[in-house]
Formats: C-alpha cells, sequence, structure tokens
C-alpha cells in the first residue's frame, strides 16, 4: 500500500462538479481581484466564524480580510497593531518558519519563549515572563490543530495575534480559535485544514479599526478613495480563483474536520510503540497534523522503515526558529530547550480527510510492526 503524506486528487474528485462551476464563473466574470468571490468568501468566513463565538476579539463580529497568503496576513496584523522597526513580538520556537518571517519582515523582533511539554504549543507562563518594555503583541500558535492555553495571555494587556494557521476549526473552551485574541490570521496553504489551490490567507478581527487598517494595507494603503494612498501598503490581496474555491470548500468545511478526529481516535485506539500526542481539556482538537513521538534515536530508523513500506512522513518541524540560521544574530539559541528535545523526537504521520479506515490501519500496523 502506497499512503502518501498529503494527497489532493481524492479531495478535487469529490468535489470536481462543484470546484468546476466555481473556476468557470470567475472566468466568465473575467474579473480576477478585488471582486465579489473575494467579497462572499469574506462574508461567509466571518459568519462561519461568529457561530458560537458571537464576540471577537472583544467587538461585535468578524470582519475578514482575505491576502495573498498567511505570511502577509500575519506581518500586515502586526502593521496594523502598531508594531514597527525594532519593536519586540513574543512567539514559539516551534512552528513553521513563515511566523518568525512576518514578525522579521516589519522589522520587528521575534522574541522566543518555550513550548509546553506535552503539547508542544506556547507556554504561556513562559511567554509572560519574556515580556519587556518593548514588547508590542504576542503571538500564540494554535500547533498542529490545537489550541494554545490563551486564558493567562489574554488577561495580560499585551495585544494578542493568533496564528490560526493550522487550527481552523479548533476550539478553546468552546470558542473557535482566531476569535479569541486582538486580531487573528489564516493560511489558506493547500495543506491546511481549509486549504486553497495556491495560496491565500486571512486576518480576522472584531475591531473595525483594525480591520479597515489591514484592508488598506493590503491594497498599497489606498483609503476609500481609489488612487489615494494613506499609507505605505502593499500588494496582498486574496485572488478571484482562490477565493471561489475556498467557498466551495468552506461548505465542506465541518465534515472534513469531523472526519480527522475520527481519523485520529482510530490512530490512537491502533498505534503501539510511539508517545500519543494528548488533547486537553481545554482544546477541541482538529488534528491538523498528527504528531507521533519516539526516541532520537529511533525516530529517523522509523520514518524510513514507513518509506519502505509506502508511507509517507514529515517532521513539524525539526529545527526550532530560535536555533534557525537566518535568525542566529538574535543570540537565543539556547533559550527554549523543551523545544530542542522535542524536536529531535516528532514524527508526523499521515492525518487528512479523504484516507480511509484501512489505510489508518496499515500506517498503524506498520508503526507497530517497527517497535
Amino acid at each position: 500500500m502506497t499512503i502518501p503524506f498529503a494527497e489532493f486528487k481524492s479531495q478535487y474528485a469529490a468535489l470536481k462538479p462543484e470546484l468546476d462551476a466555481a473556476l468557470q464563473s470567475v472566468l466568465e466574470a473575467g474579473w480576477f481581484v478585488l471582486g465579489e468571490q473575494g467579497k462572499a468568501f469574506e462574508q461567509e468566513f466571518g459568519a462561519w466564524l461568529n457561530i458560537g463565538s458571537p464576540v471577537i476579539g472583544g467587538g461585535g463580529g468578524a470582519s475578514v480580510i482575505g491576502v495573498a497568503n498567511g505570511t502577509d496576513a500575519i506581518a500586515l496584523a502586526l502593521r496594523a497593531l502598531g508594531v514597527g522597526q525594532g519593536d519586540e513580538v513574543i512567539t514559539t520556537p516551534m512552528t513553521a518558519f513563515p511566523t518568525a518571517a512576518a514578525i522579521r519582515q516589519i522589522g520587528a523582533i521575534p522574541v522566543f519563549a518555550d513550548v509546553q511539554a506535552d503539547t508542544l504549543c506556547l507556554d504561556p507562563q513562559k511567554a509572560l515572563a519574556k515580556i519587556g518594555p518593548k514588547t508590542k503583541a504576542i503571538v500564540p500558535v494554535h500547533l498542529y490543530g490545537q489550541a494554545v492555553d490563551l486564558g493567562p495571555l489574554l488577561e495580560c494587556g499585551i495585544p494578542i495575534l493568533e496564528d490560526c494557521a493550522q487550527s481552523h476549526g479548533t476550539r478553546w473552551r468552546g470558542q473557535l480559535t482566531g476569535t479569541l485574541g486582538k486580531i487573528a490570521t489564516f493560511s489558506f496553504y493547500p495543506t491546511k485544514n481549509l486549504g486553497a489551490y495556491g495560496d491565500g490567507g486571512a486576518v480576522a478581527t472584531g475591531d473595525p479599526a483594525l480591520a479597515a487598517m489591514v484592508r488598506s494595507l493590503r491594497n498599497y494603503g489606498e483609503g476609500t478613495q481609489r488612487y489615494e494612498h494613506l499609507s505605505e501598503g502593499v500588494n496582498s490581496r486574496l485572488d478571484e480563483i482562490q477565493a471561489a474555491i475556498l467557498r466551495v470548500k468552506l461548505r465542506h468545511l465541518d465534515v472534513s474536520l469531523a472526519r480527522r478526529r475520527e481519523l485520529a481516535t482510530l490512530y490512537r485506539q491502533l498505534l503501539r510503540g510511539v508517545e500519543l500526542p494528548v488533547e486537553t481539556d481545554y482544546s477541541h482538537n482538529t488534528w491538523h497534523l498528527y504528531v507521533v513521538r519516539t526516541t532520537p534515536e529511533k525516530r529517523n530508523a522509523l520514518r524510513q522503515h514507513l518509506t519502505e513500506r509506502g508511507v509517507g512522513t514529515q517532521i513539524h518541524y525539526p529545527i526550532p526558529q530560535n536555533r534557525q540560521p537566518a535568525l542566529a544574530h538574535l543570540g537565543q539559541q539556547d533559550t527554549c530547550p523543551i523545544a530542542d528535545a522535542e524536536a529531535e523526537r516528532i514524527l508526523s504521520l499521515p492525518l487528512y480527510p479523504e484516507l480511509t479506515d484501512e489505510q489508518i490501519a496499515y500506517i498503524a500496523e506498520q508503526v507497530t510492526a517497527f517497535f
């Protein structure tokens, strides 16, 4: 049996009539940037976020602004918060590099606080301990589809920007991630819980002033009057084709998230020999990734064993952000010992809604056989 780590053809086949019709409508309309599809997706994703979460960031509801990708979403959201050159932004070392890259993109300095050993998410107490006079924002990443324990952070007085690239649909104490902090960002990279067929991202906030600022910044800083530019913005817009695709896939998101939970439950029942991921009492996980752990000595051997038996795997993430060569000048290499240790032990197994029960059973059988 061959099971790739990620696979998109099955998803397209299942949604082909809807997706083909959506693409055709964009081509026939002849409008490809900042059109009706983008507006409709922003409204529909905002409505989806508001279900069960009527208050976002202290405001009255979700304003969603589509942008070109998740990295730009973080950078634009930070700019809207007033973060700039030389300011400090506290975040986690255990995340994809785009989180740190976005902070550096606006000239700010990422300050890495270590993770919790059980979830590998940002440890809120360690983040609070990093707050200093230059701290302008905290960016917790809801890692692997599980929620950061936001409670202490929401009360600290520093603006919270939730990085929800991996947590579409995850809930913290019953409320959707992306609706808890001052502002939130989403990625729609193809592998995400809600993925486009290319790059895409969004910012969500309940603060009308922040929403207006992001909406302006994504379009060269243009205001309500065309060709009048109020700030030095950038070109970062969700195109009409991706918006149309996302509208289709959003209609199926709740079903696909439920399937992710079913597959994670099956893994938990069948896997032997590895340390399984947890689901805390405050997080309703969506299992964007299924990350197991073993000893550093066995991790690479297990990965090779699975590769030889047709099972694709990945490591999310092998190099913590505080140890990335590009950020060595920050001098934070030795500040996150838990992240350093766990990066040597983690291994991501395939998990996406199109997998069958039989495929999960095969993967678990091969893992068990190794041990």
